[in-house]
């Protein structure tokens, strides 16, 4: 149910900067008080971020009229939770219009920031679309928890490409979060579910906000999805390409062949009997970080397949947002 608290809607003026109009409530307004940034600041920042970056793609910012990262639409819906706000928000990723949600502890506000997050969602368009109740539950935790669609999907502009140029659209939702005025500054973890995981892991190599992530029944080595997966081949050969032909395109897409370029902790989570992505991608990707001298931790839980019970899964978040808490308390005293 929502509270009814806040009733609030951002969209872009006239003259580019963000207009937000919030009738009674959360309070939440942007300010530079309590780590936030105001959207004029979140253009800076995503344009600083673009100027540091070697990415050919994230350079065209520099040329975009709308910074990547900014904020155009923040539209309240209703949350089952009272403690929960749950928002539906718009931000420009190279140059085009992306859609997410956004669940924020209420208690949440510039005074009072929590730490932000980003869920990389699994599947490709409309299967394995972010679940509303999945990222309440790790709001619930503690955290403003961001989920971006990937363009093209609800609304948004562009078409995804399974790790290709939707890749950005996590970037610069990176941008976005800390842009957030309820948002703690500090680096951004994330959480990379199925195929999300290859999402997450490439904006851990590519954009220095990134914090640690965790890899939750993730996609390491898209070769191997190809092999194991008879049912995805037809949609992999027409998004990506034939693992043959275009071998630098599924290298690209696959963590296993880059680990030297991760600097941040991984958290390794699979149950040992998913039939969706075998456990044999997480043992790769564990061994290649032993190899690579990274700092990660793996839990298998054994005879769960790709979704957990709800039992088990609660559990598991719970082991995971301690790791993730842990590992952002060491990142502040270093």
């Amino acid at each position: 149910m929502n509270d009814g608290r806040t009733k609030e809607k951002t969209t872009v003026g006239a003259g580019g900067g963000a207009v937000t109009s919030i009738s009674e409530g959360a309070g939440i307004g942007w300010t530079t008080g309590g780590g936030a940034q105001t959207p004029e600041a979140a253009g800076e920042s995503a344009a600083d971020s673009c100027a540091a970056s070697s990415s050919p793609g994230e350079a065209f910012c520099r040329k975009r009229e709308q910074p990547n990262g900014m904020l155009l639409e923040r539209e309240p819906l209703k949350s089952r939770y009272r403690d929960i706000l749950l928002y539906r928000l718009t931000y420009v990723s190279e140059g085009l219009r992306v859609k997410g949600y956004l669940a924020v502890p209420a208690a949440a506000s510039a005074l009072s920031p929590y730490p932000g997050l980003i869920y990389c969602r699994g599947g490709i368009r409309k299967v394995g679309m972010v679940r509303k109740r999945r990222i309440m539950s790790m709001a619930r935790r503690g955290y403003c928890v961001f989920a971006p669609f990937y363009r093209g999907n609800e609304g948004g502009e562009g078409r995804e490409d399974f790790g290709g140029e939707d890749r950005y659209d996590v970037c610069h939702a990176i941008t976005l979060v800390r842009s957030l005025p309820e948002v703690k500054r500090g680096p951004v973890p994330l959480i990379g579910f199925s195929r999300g995981a290859m999402m997450a892991l490439l904006a851990a190599k590519q954009c220095p906000d990134a914090g640690p992530v965790v890899v939750w029944g993730g996609v390491s080595d898209l070769f191997h999805t190809y092999e194991e997966r008879v049912d995805l081949r037809r949609m992999l050969k027409r998004v990506v390409g034939h693992p043959r032909k275009q071998s630098e395109a599924y290298e690209e897409r696959s963590p296993v062949y880059w680990l030297e370029r991760i600097s941040v902790p991984v958290m390794i989570v699979h149950g040992t009997a998913d039939s969706q992505v075998g456990v044999a991608q997480a043992r790769k990707l564990a061994e290649g970080l032993e190899r690579a001298g990274k700092d990660y931790a793996m839990e298998l839980y054994e005879g769960l397949d790709h979704r957990f019970p709800k039992e088990e899964d609660e559990k598991a978040l719970d082991a995971v947002f301690g790791w993730i808490t842990g590992k952002l308390a060491q990142a502040e005293q270093a």
